[in-house]
């Protein structure tokens, strides 16, 4: 995981740099003395894990982060004062350490880094490509887009079908909606998206897609049916 550290103290940002070494999983890849100088480095670096002061002159850690939007990696607070925890917290950050960090301590907030990582299920490296990389359990396994059938919204679980096997990652529909190309897949329902490439047949309001019956709700019967320009 690359990381980036931000602190105005030279001393505390070559105590977490000396940490960092000692994790064989961590990489160093910026250190910046404002946040400022942070945010231009987000903008340009592959960032994972961002170690990040909170009270430096002209912009706060807490601004930084509500500054990153969609290019916000994971965030780990260091601070001297507990008095942000809980404002830091809402910002759903990873962790909160407090200064002088210890090894064990720090060491206990990489694990959490490392959990949200690979709960983050299923990535692409471009919208287009004919595979999808599916994290399940501790293993990503490479799946082929025309492969995959259907996904189903169960909860805090996206289940997602193929014509041979079944996988459930931890996310959103939404999030792994963002994730595939919109011209092969199309949202059927509040729960289901479909590859519009399966579709066998349409009963009334249920798709059919392999041998499998699928939702389809008003709200997106209008849409699905201009896609498959029916006659």
């Amino acid at each position: 995981m690359n990381c980036l550290i931000v602190d105005d103290n030279i001393i505390a940002l070559a105590v977490l740099k000396k940490l960092i070494s000692m994790e064989p999983t961590l990489t160093v890849v910026g250190e910046c003395f404002d946040a400022v100088e942070a945010y231009k480095q987000i903008q340009t670096k592959e960032v994972d894990i961002l170690f990040l002061d909170i009270e430096m002159p002209d912009m706060s850690g807490i601004e930084l982060v509500k500054s990153l939007g969609d290019k916000r990696p994971m965030v780990i607070f260091t601070t001297s004062t507990i008095g942000y925890a809980a404002e830091a917290f809402d910002l759903n950050v990873v962790d909160f350490l407090i200064k002088p960090v210890s090894p064990a301590r720090f060491l206990q907030a990489v694990e959490k880094a490392k959990r949200v990582l690979l709960t983050k299920g299923l990535s692409v490296a471009d919208k287009e490509d004919e595979f999808v990389f599916i994290r399940d359990s501790n293993v990503v396994r490479r799946v082929k887009v025309s492969d995959i059938l259907y996904m189903e919204a169960r909860g805090d679980y996206v289940r997602i079908n193929l014509t041979d096997h079944t996988y459930s990652i931890h996310s959103s529909l939404k999030s792994v909606e963002e994730k595939l190309s919109k011209n092969m897949f199309l949202r059927v329902h509040r729960s289901f998206i479909i590859n519009v490439g399966k579709i066998d047949t349409i009963e009334g309001g249920t798709l059919i897609v392999h041998r499998n019956m699928v939702p389809v709700s008003d709200a997106y019967r209008a849409t699905l049916y201009k896609r498959m320009q029916i006659l």
